[in-house]
């Protein structure tokens, strides 16, 4: 099982906005590797190369993003595919808004084995039930995905996708506040990290025990990022 993380941002502003003294793509693509998310794309402008340069050090591909006038629904579709590129094994996605850039990684460890036991259902974190992000694409439904209306913004696309009866959705309160809240939010404003009130999967697990000896600003191994090339990926 291989659930790829795809972090979209909408320009280089908010590829690159401040997380804590970090780029938010930059935090997310940590969060995302630390909670076990691979493969790790970003999807973004970058004229001047400088979100390729936020990224320089970590496991992520990066990729221009798909032509403006196919709406959010194309973006995704773009990231996804770039993700199987890289990985051919991958049967999930974490579809990931840069503006969410407070989610912790034992969120993504709980959707990825959620979809281990549900593998067929669309999956959304909850906070204090307001459903949240990433949302866990299962690659099932990418084909009833893409033909969604271009105009959609990505709550809608999701919703559609439901409505359309071509996937299960299943909300998981995981008490992550970083699910609802963006990156608007100064991070020492957020509220306390509550954590799920049961395992999000029906076997116990180490809740990320292993990145918790990690300082959190601590920066993650992982292959370099080649230079930027504007028409293709960077791997």
């Amino acid at each position: 099982m291989t659930v790829a993380a795809v972090i979209l941002a909408a320009s280089v502003e908010s590829a690159l906005g401040d997380a804590a003294g970090v780029a938010r793509v930059r935090r997310i693509a940590d969060a995302a590797w630390a909670g076990g998310a691979t493969p790790i794309v970003v999807v973004s402008p970058d004229p001047e190369g400088t979100v390729a340069l936020a990224l320089a050090g970590a496991p992520v591909t990066l990729g221009t993003p798909a032509p403006r006038e196919g709406g959010p629904v194309a973006q995704v579709v773009r990231a996804i595919e770039l993700a199987v590129a890289e990985v051919s094994a991958t049967d999930a996605a974490l579809v990931w808004p840069a503006r969410l850039c407070w989610v912790g990684p034992e969120t993504v460890t709980s959707l990825i084995e959620a979809h281990g036991v549900d593998g067929e259902a669309l999956l959304r974190p909850a906070y204090r039930g307001e459903a949240g992000w990433p949302a866990l694409l299962p690659l099932g439904a990418l084909g009833a995905f893409r033909v969604l209306s271009p105009s959609h913004m990505p709550d809608d696309l999701l919703a559609a996708l439901a409505e359309g009866g071509s996937v299960v959705t299943r909300t998981i309160d995981l008490g992550d506040p970083g699910t609802v809240i963006d990156g608007a939010t100064p991070r020492d404003e957020l509220p306390a990290y509550e954590g799920p009130a049961e395992p999000a999967a029906p076997h116990a697990h180490e809740w990320g025990a292993s990145v918790a000896a990690t300082p959190e600003e601590a920066p993650l191994a992982g292959p370099a990022l080649a230079p930027y090339e504007p028409a293709e990926t960077i791997e």
